[in-house]
């Protein structure tokens, strides 16, 4: 029997910083539930990336079911918009097959796009973003921010100040209506597709979420994470000159072109990765506790207490 919107069973969504452990529960919960995983990953879904982006292994990918792994190439547009409305069908027809699914990731549009809907946010309007581009170029990253800061807070603890794109946007969205980003998604937000949503979050404290995150790098290191960086380096290096590949501009990756570019040694490319994604895991929890309704838990340490957890998932399921 086809399942209807008012029929949808709820979908477990697993979210947290980086290196939390979000993936290997949602494993668990996966195979014990027998459903499919929805991968929240603004990388995963790019064929190129892997060690940087923590992809599962082929073994675990044939085990699963993934969605939004390995199904894009590099330079192929794909934005939290589209995932939002492509998730939401794919979970329809895994309901409609009698499974259940499985949301992961840490990308954090990806996840409020899904969960919440997006609010009728203005288009771009080329005058102000002209100026606001000028503005950049003349005055720098940190003069905008501070403004961003003082009129949307919020959403300013969301960004990283080193980066434009959003920066641009958000301040931009500000003169066009008069109103912040944050104000907007709290006026226009619409859930979409029916769904209802258990979201689950992992809290772990700061020092040892850091600590993985540390061990995690060198491990991707160890795993050849330079030299899969290299290939794209000189893959794409016309692309990485205009700055058009938000992929590859993200961490892991882009201090280790910098280093490709004789900007920095290696060592010190290492120690960027490590304290750029802890700055990152910073502003995901953020960005979860500032606009999400999220179920806080202690993340697992180990296997048992990740067992232990899944199982409890399981079977608080409705």
């Amino acid at each position: 029997m086809d399942v209807t919107k008012t029929e949808q069973p709820p979908v477990i969504v697993i979210l947290g910083p980086t290196a939390s452990g979000k993936s290997a529960l949602a494993l668990a919960v996966a195979k014990k539930i027998g459903g499919e995983i929805i991968s929240a990953d603004s990388r995963q879904v790019y064929r190129e990336l892997d060690i940087g982006a923590a992809k599962p292994s082929l073994e675990l990918l044939e085990e699963v079911k993934h969605h939004f792994v390995n199904e894009k190439t590099i330079g192929e547009p794909f934005t939290a918009g589209d995932f939002a409305t492509e998730a939401v069908e794919r979970i329809l027809d895994i309901h409609r097959r009698g499974k259940r699914a499985v949301v992961a990731g840490g990308s954090t549009l990806y996840l409020e796009g899904l969960i919440e809907g997006f609010a009728d946010l203005p288009p771009a309007n080329p005058v102000i973003r002209g100026r606001l581009l000028e503005e950049l170029e003349r005055e720098g990253n940190e003069r905008l921010y501070a403004r961003l800061l003082e009129r949307d807070p919020a959403q300013a603890a969301t960004l990283d100040p080193t980066k434009s794109q959003r920066l641009i946007r958000s301040l931009e969205i500000i003169e066009i209506t008069g109103l912040s980003v944050t104000e907007l998604q709290a006026r226009g937000k619409q859930r979409q597709g029916g769904l209802n949503f258990v979201t689950m979050g992992l809290a772990m404290p700061r020092p040892l979420l850091y600590e993985r995150i540390n061990r995690r790098t060198d491990e991707m290191i160890k795993a050849g994470l330079c030299g899969e960086a290299e290939q794209l380096y000189h893959k794409y290096q016309a692309l990485l000159a205009g700055g058009k590949i938000s992929a590859l501009q993200s961490v892991g990756y882009q201090e280790l072109f910098q280093y490709f570019d004789g900007k920095v040694t290696s060592h010190e490319a290492i120690s960027l990765i490590k304290q750029h994604t802890r700055n990152y895991a910073k502003r995901q929890v953020t960005f979860f506790r500032n606009r999400l309704t999220v179920t806080w838990v202690t993340a697992p340490i180990d296997s048992r207490e990740l067992e232990t957890l899944a199982d409890r998932l399981v079977h608080d399921l409705p």
